[in-house]
């Protein structure tokens, strides 16, 4: 397919997952070195690179200048068959033109992960039927979705120069030098000290808080220190930080799940790892707090309600999320990655070991204050 499909069956063929293969790569190479696994299949990751480029780059033009970005845009304008009935109930009422529209728009936030969110609303036209008729992924320019292919341009150059391939990799490094600039022109706002996502047809920024805001800081893109402060008095000036159970995805409550009150593990670890890689001690102090905050609000939640939870709210004492399309899930993959690899990181440096050790969670095994003992545990 030469990319990653957003699903195992037929009908994702045409939609991808945002484009993390290379990551994926990078870490397997860190636990094993495996340079000759990297030469086999390097060509795959060239060609889900290659997949985004040539079918979901727009060309943007600042003061007379163009630069090339990514956006998430699914050109299947039929209902998504895993969401069929409600896709059709949706579009009653519209043109023929525009339900092909509005379906192509909802597999585009499906390919995105964060279907759905107020952050791909119409900026100023809220439907008056229902808000999801408004959700318009295909005009934007988002942060995240450039800050992973700045990565995987850096890891592609990288990983060429591991193989000797010293042409491709200046390839890859100039590719990135070019994204580099696009995100500072296009995506950089100075006036809010941050990236913001960039509505293109309305030739504007979305001004509103999402995590996804600071993710070049997590792919080392753009980044230098006095650019760091600016993003980190945004963070500190938001009111997202004033909630103890985590980052909420969004302030705006529309009752979809990648939007207040949710707060997704992945969006904390995000952020926590951006600030950790950061050059600034109050970054990485604020990194800590959200970190030993987070995993709380997981022991809390889990003592409460028995199990790790895909999503949880911010609001209150803490309990499992909501909202969207389907009830929350249990289990929970990325959760339980988040929390190990917090506890990896931050083991020795955690307090209130009481309320941190709890015989209450077997997924890990033991309490979480022998675990801060036994780094090499993990």
């Amino acid at each position: 397919f030469g990319h990653i499909p957003n699903g195992g069956r037929v009908y994702y063929e045409r939609r991808s997952q945002p484009p993390l293969l290379s990551l994926m790569m990078e870490s397997y190479l860190s636990h094993t070195n495996d340079t000759e696994f990297l030469r086999e299949h390097i060509h795959l990751l060239e060609a889900e690179y290659h997949f985004w480029q040539d079918h979901r780059a727009v060309n943007i033009s600042v003061r007379g200048k163009q630069y090339s970005l990514n956006r998430y845009n699914v050109q299947v304008g039929e209902p998504r068959p895993e969401s069929y009935m409600k896709d059709v109930e949706l579009a009653k009422g519209l043109q023929e033109e525009a339900q092909q529209n509005l379906w192509a728009e909802l597999q585009s936030a499906a390919e995105s992960g964060w279907d759905f969110s107020s952050r791909w609303f119409l900026p100023g036209s809220p439907s008056l039927q229902d808000p999801l008729q408004d959700t318009r992924v295909r005009g934007v320019v988002p942060v995240d979705l450039n800050a992973i292919l700045c990565k995987v341009e850096q890891l592609l150059a990288t990983f060429y120069q591991v193989l000797g391939d010293g042409e491709k990799a200046s390839r890859f490094w100039a590719a990135r030098r070019e994204r580099v600039a696009a995100l500072t022109a296009v995506l950089w706002n100075e006036e809010a000290g941050v990236w913001l996502d960039y509505h293109f047809l309305h030739q504007r920024h979305n001004p509103a808080f999402y995590p996804s805001n600071l993710s070049p800081l997590w792919a080392e893109c753009d980044v230098d220190l006095p650019r760091v402060e600016k993003v980190l008095r945004y963070l500190e000036e938001s009111p997202a930080l004033s909630y103890a159970n985590g980052l909420p995805t969004s302030l705006t409550r529309t009752g979809e799940q990648w939007d207040f009150p949710n707060a997704w593990p992945p969006l904390q670890h995000m952020v926590i790892t951006g600030l950790v890689k950061s050059s600034s001690a109050r970054a990485r102090e604020l990194a800590f707090s959200l970190a030993q905050r987070w995993l709380q609000m997981n022991l809390a939640v889990y003592e409460k309600h028995g199990g790790m939870f895909e999503k949880y709210d911010v609001e209150g004492d803490g309990k499992p999320g909501g909202g969207g399309e389907y009830p929350v899930q249990e289990g929970f993959g990325w959760t339980n990655g988040v929390a190990l690899h917090l506890l990896d990181l931050y083991g020795e440096q955690l307090t209130s070991a009481s309320a941190l050790c709890s015989p209450s969670w077997p997924w890990i095994g033991t309490c979480l204050v022998l675990i801060s003992q036994l780094p090499g545990l993990l």
